[in-house]
């Protein structure tokens, strides 16, 4: 009876619970996945106003004579986007199995081809706000707010990578922590999918 006691008492003293492994998904697996939904809402909503708005201005569209965006630079953004997260993901898997230098590879792989899908990018702004702004018409708002919103959470999400790649050279993760890293990937999976997305709505659609 003494050694059941004892047994108990270890079990469940406070070093016991102060070292016991939680039980399912993190709290922070949980924040990604609401704050990418609550995103996710926002990004339909816009969408919807776009195509809602285009049926409403009538056949023309882009209204006035605007012409149809370009295609050659946002191909090479969804190729440059879609294709960052395989370096990304490779980390993370690499990091599961303590393999530190290739997480380290990884993020900075990331970080090369998203700073490029923001340069592609900017040189695009510079050459339509030539002939569109976002006081143009309703065309102009919904295209910058649009494609500036993904723009922002591209550049969060860069800031997210380089701050885990500072984590990663004090060696902050390993094949028991790395929380954090896989939830960078659940936050890739939604930029790409939001992309394509915008892709289709604003590049493609207007050419159907």
């Amino acid at each position: 009876m003494t050694d059941r006691g004892g047994i108990v008492a270890a079990a469940t003293g406070a070093e016991a619970l102060s070292t016991e492994e939680p039980v399912g998904r993190s709290t922070g697996w949980w924040g990604m996945v609401l704050f990418v939904a609550t995103e996710s809402t926002f990004f339909a909503c816009l969408l919807g106003s776009y195509y809602y708005l285009r049926f409403q201005v009538g056949p023309q569209w882009p209204p006035d004579g605007i012409g149809n965006p370009e295609l050659t630079r946002p191909l090479v953004m969804t190729g440059l986007l879609l294709f960052s997260s395989v370096p990304l993901f490779w980390g993370v898997r690499g990091i599961r199995y303590g393999r530190r230098w290739r997480l380290r590879a990884g993020l900075v792989a990331t970080m090369v081809l998203v700073v490029t899908f923001l340069t592609v990018q900017g040189t695009e702004y510079v050459d339509d706000l030539k002939i569109l702004t976002p006081t143009t018409d309703v065309y102009g708002s919904l295209y910058y707010l649009i494609t500036g919103f993904h723009s922002l959470h591209v550049l969060g999400g860069l800031a997210f990578v380089a701050w885990l790649f500072a984590a990663s050279l004090v060696n902050s993760f390993d094949p028991q922590h790395y929380d954090r890293v896989r939830n960078a990937g659940i936050f890739w999976v939604f930029l790409d999918v939001v992309w394509v997305a915008v892709l289709f709505t604003i590049y493609l659609s207007p050419r159907l």
